[in-house]
C-alpha cells in the first residue's frame, strides 16, 4: 500500500476560513477551494466541483486532467452522492458499480454533497491514484470543510 503525508486538517479548515471569509461568489469560492485542496493533500489526482443544472450535475471549478461534464443524478459515485444525500467513500472504484471513469489512473474516490438551505446543489469530489486513500477522518474533516463552504454560499 502507498503511503501518503496525513493532511493537517486544523490548519486546512483555517485556511479555507480564513480564504472564503469575505466572499460570496460561488465560482470564486469553488475556484480557490479546488486550489487549496489540491495543494494540502496527499495522493490525489483531482479535485474539484460539481454543480447541479437543469437535473444534471455540470463540471465546475478543479484541478487536475480534463474532466466528465455532465453526470446525470444517480450515476457515478458523484451522481450516487446527491441522490442519497450523503458522502460516499470509495475504497476502489472498480468494485463500485455504475463507476463513471473519467480518469483512468483513478482509484478512490471521495464526494460530499453541498447544501444551500437544506438543498444538494452540487458536490465537492476528489479522486485518489490509490486504492484506499479515504478514511474516516478525511470523511469528517473534509465534510467540515464542506459545511465552511456552505456557510459562504
Amino acid at each position: 500500500m502507498a503511503t501518503f503525508q496525513t493532511t493537517n486538517y486544523d490548519l486546512l479548515k483555517k485556511q479555507t476560513a480564513s480564504l472564503i471569509e469575505d466572499e460570496h461568489n460561488m465560482i470564486a469560492i469553488l475556484s480557490n477551494m479546488s486550489a487549496l485542496l489540491n495543494d494540502n493533500l496527499d495522493q490525489i489526482n483531482w479535485v474539484g466541483f460539481y454543480l447541479i443544472d437543469n437535473g444534471e450535475l455540470i463540471l465546475g471549478p478543479f484541478q487536475g486532467h480534463p474532466a466528465c461534464v455532465h453526470i446525470k443524478i444517480g450515476s457515478g459515485v458523484c451522481g450516487t452522492a446527491v441522490a442519497e444525500n450523503q458522502t460516499q467513500v470509495v475504497a476502489d472504484v472498480t468494485q463500485f458499480e455504475g463507476h463513471i471513469a473519467c480518469d483512468a489512473n483513478s482509484r478512490s474516490e471521495i464526494v460530499i454533497p453541498i447544501r444551500v438551505n437544506d438543498k444538494v446543489i452540487g458536490v465537492l469530489d476528489i479522486d485518489a491514484p490509490i486504492t484506499n486513500r479515504f478514511n474516516n477522518e478525511d470523511k469528517i474533516n473534509l465534510e467540515s470543510i464542506v459545511k465552511l463552504i456552505e456557510q459562504q454560499l
